[in-house]
């Protein structure tokens, strides 16, 4: 059985590129007859907006997304929520702790940042140096609330087969470095949660953006070391501002409910967002919903997609 899921995080407004990302999955899942399933990730605490859950499920219905499976209340399927699952993710950092494949860390940004200030150091976000990972099971633990359960990385090449970029390639261990799988407040982090959460829920496709492609490389020894099944990866490029970044209040409004709001046609949306993965046009006409989520979903191919990132349309961030 395929099973597919939407995962967004309740940490503000849903906008054009996480639509395009739900689209999709959603057109996937229907070219497969697959379920579909819904996840509130929410573990992100201090920043989860509480009206962000609602409007995310409101979006999703808006652009005529459905799922399938989740929590029956009232008969009525709900989404699962990353929150009342933290039992999961302890039961899983307790194995990993057993298996010598996780250390406490006491270290702070600052200190992570400053280690690798030399001028060596690679682009992008430092690595982790290793300092507490000499800490082994049965040495003392430090102060509680001082440290996060940090994973790890074997130190030798590991690959993995994406949809749309094909083989990926690299030593996680020298590239990556350990990373944490839960907060110094002991709450589960995302690396961790979102390898539980979609072995337990039976994901077989994960669908999602390319700013998370070589994290893929986490997951999959974390998949490996828990004994779990790997899904199939699809890194769709992102939407980005006319800069080349990624989407932020800099580059205009894109949130969806401020498109909702302002009258904007959810077709508008899906037209877009299939063409500018590389798909045929939807024929012309007053084509309804269902209809041009038939059409995109009969013509997705995950080897035919376009791999350029994509330019956020200047007219819905003038809007």
């Amino acid at each position: 059985m395929v099973v597919c899921r939407l995962a967004p995080s309740p940490t503000g407004a849903q906008h054009l590129g996480n639509a395009r990302t739900y689209l999709a999955a959603h057109w996937s899942a229907m070219r497969q007859n697959a379920t579909m399933i819904l996840r509130i990730e929410d573990i992100d605490s201090p920043r989860v907006k509480s009206w962000a859950v609602d409007q995310a499920i409101e979006d999703l219905r808006w652009l005529g997304i459905r799922w399938h499976c989740g929590p029956d209340v009232g008969g009525v399927h709900q989404p699962y929520i990353q929150t009342q699952r933290t039992p999961l993710y302890a039961d899983a950092v307790e194995r990993l702790l057993n298996m010598g494949r996780t250390y406490p860390c006491t270290c702070t940004r600052k200190d992570i940042e400053q280690a690798a200030s030399a001028p060596h150091a690679n682009e992008g976000p430092p690595i982790y140096p290793g300092t507490c990972r000499g800490w082994k099971l049965g040495d003392p633990l430090p102060e509680e609330g001082t440290y996060c359960w940090r994973f790890r990385v074997k130190d030798q090449r590991a690959s993995f087969r994406d949809q749309v970029v094909g083989e990926r390639s690299m030593n996680p261990f020298q590239q990556l470095g350990d990373f944490p799988i839960t907060r110094k407040s002991g709450d589960p982090a995302y690396q961790l949660a979102v390898v539980v959460d979609d072995a337990a829920m039976g994901v077989t496709e994960v669908v999602r953006g390319d700013d998370l492609l070589e994290s893929t490389h986490w997951q999959v020894e974390l998949y490996e070391s828990l004994g779990l099944a790997l899904p199939r990866f699809v890194h769709l490029p992102l939407v980005v501002g006319p800069d080349g970044r990624r989407l932020a209040k800099r580059h205009g409004d894109t949130r969806l409910s401020h498109l909702r709001d302002r009258g904007i046609d959810p077709r508008e949306i899906i037209r877009w967002a299939g063409e500018s993965l590389g798909m045929p046009q939807v024929p012309t006409g007053d084509v309804d919903i269902a209809d041009m989520h038939r059409h995109f979903s009969t013509n997705l191919s995950w080897s035919d997609l376009d791999r350029h990132r994509v330019v956020v349309p200047s007219e819905w961030t003038a809007i």
